[in-house]
């Protein structure tokens, strides 16, 4: 409507006061609901702001992120600490030193002689100093020339031949100069324990012990250690099966293409299986369909239902709950505190005495507590996010409180995979199946070992003189039917 038409019309109503009186009330109507209006979009304002300035930081973040690759670099400065704690260990611990050797081979004693400023050759409170160096002496190889013999039985034709510890290998000719089993396995101590890419292995072989090696050389010899300890690989995939909690995590692999690396371990050992997919399969094949104990794990959805008891993270748990507070309006004032204070207060608990009667009335208090903090939708978003992660692992939350020696997180998991990881970043995977079997035999010993405080050296040595395997399919005949690294 014009102006001069609402001018007309107001000057015919002039003397009808209740009309003017009527239309007065309804424009304060109007201006009252604007004001609300008004009040509702600049409420709306700056929560997209302040939404705007919380992406804009998120932005930037990712694309410092994206630069600074590697540690310490990639640390956000929110999660930097403000008085980090003093380097070295915590006061009060016992002192580190060298311990005296057992076994001296050589002393020397050396004389006082004169004084370096006199020449004077009388001394007198002469104190006797005692030193122990341990010191690595020159190193060439011990090169034994290995003579066996063989022949044919006269009475039932079985051709046969004699053989030696220090025999790995049947070639000869041009390939009859081969490794002794101490050699190969200081080959794979290096590679597969230590994390030294096949070059730097035949360097390091070369320039200590003057041995000359290929990258390919070292590969084959890899791949024979393998062989002689896939049983010793297959026995700990049993004892997998029979444990009683079972950590388990997994990561990008490359297998001549993209792959996974899942690693299982407990307390005891630890397998490593690579396979080309990240599916329910490998679970239930690894750890096999009847597994009774309990699997620890993040909360990938490949591992729900694979087993029938689980344990879910609560490291991850805190995590997204952390994240959900940054985004949070009020910071996450209020439920998701509450929340966090649960997960917190069940972990306490944890470490008391599954036999007292407090453990117990906690346990109780604790169930009571979780099925009120998610029993009931939140209408805030990152609330209802929360609630939800939580309310579809409510059934794990907190199985390690009704097993005895079970984690509440999965870090058990995460630091076996991390020696992987650090392989990764030299080699990235590996180029074929078979290297890739050979990684999982190798790798699975070696931090098993170190996990029952065993010399993995000592093992790869004692596989190869005890002689070649036994004759099997192959590994990948062995996946397709009962095999346990998928």
């Amino acid at each position: 409507m014009s102006v001069e038409i609402a001018c007309r019309i107001i000057e015919e109503h002039r003397d009808d006061a209740g009309w003017l009186l009527e239309c007065a009330r309804r424009q304060a109507g109007r201006i009252e609901e604007l004001n609300e209006e008004v009040s509702e979009l600049r409420v709306r304002w700056e929560a997209l702001r302040d939404e705007n300035v919380r992406l804009r930081e998120r932005l930037a973040e990712a694309e410092r992120a994206g630069k600074r690759q590697a540690a310490p670099f990639r640390r956000g400065e929110s999660k930097r600490k403000s008085d980090p704690r003093r380097p070295g260990r915590k006061l009060g611990h016992a002192g580190a030193h060298r311990p005296r050797p057992e076994v001296v081979d050589r002393r020397e004693d050396v004389p006082l002689g004169c004084c370096p400023v006199c020449g004077a050759q009388e001394a007198r409170q002469v104190k006797r100093v005692v030193q122990y160096i341990e010191e690595i002496p020159p190193m060439r190889p011990v090169v034994t020339e290995l003579v066996t013999y063989e022949g044919t039985c006269s009475r039932c034709g079985v051709r046969y031949s004699s053989d030696h510890p220090l025999k790995v290998s049947s070639a000869t000719g041009a390939a009859g100069t081969h490794l002794g089993p101490r050699a190969l396995a200081v080959v794979a101590e290096l590679n597969k324990h230590h994390g030294l890419s096949m070059r730097k292995t035949c360097g390091v072989m070369k320039s200590l012990f003057g041995l000359r090696l290929t990258p390919g050389g070292v590969s084959q010899a890899l791949d024979r250690a393998a062989e002689r300890l896939r049983s010793d690989y297959d026995g700990l995939v049993g004892e997998l099966r029979n444990s009683a909690v079972a950590y388990a995590d997994e990561t990008s692999w490359w297998i001549g293409g993209p792959a996974w690396l899942w690693v299982f371990t407990t307390p005891g050992l630890t397998c490593y299986v690579v396979d080309e997919t990240r599916a329910r399969a490998v679970v239930r094949r690894t750890l096999g369909e009847g597994f009774g104990g309990v699997l620890v794990s993040d909360c990938l959805a490949t591992y729900d239902n694979a087993t029938a008891v689980q344990q879910k993270c609560y490291a991850h748990h805190l995590k997204a709950i952390s994240e959900a507070m940054r985004e949070h309006p009020e910071g996450g004032k209020g439920y998701l505190e509450e929340v966090r204070g649960l997960l917190v207060a069940a972990m306490a608990v944890g470490g008391m005495d599954r036999g007292s009667a407090d453990f117990a009335r906690y346990y109780e208090i604790l169930n009571r507590r979780a099925d009120a903090l998610l029993g009931v939708a939140r209408e805030q978003a990152q609330e209802e996010a929360v609630r939800r992660r939580l309310a579809k692992q409510r059934d794990h939350l907190f199985t390690f409180l009704e097993h005895e020696g079970v984690d509440a997180t999965n870090n058990r998991a995460e630091r076996q995979l991390r020696p992987a990881v650090l392989v990764r970043k030299v080699c990235c995977g590996n180029k074929t199946r078979r290297g890739a079997d050979t990684f999982e035999v190798l790798a699975s010993v070696a931090a098993t070992c170190d996990q029952r405080g065993e010399c993995f050296l000592a093992r790869v040595e004692q596989a190869f003189r005890r002689g070649p395997p036994a004759a099997r399919g192959s590994p990948t005949e062995q996946r397709t039917t009962a095999s346990p690294q998928a």
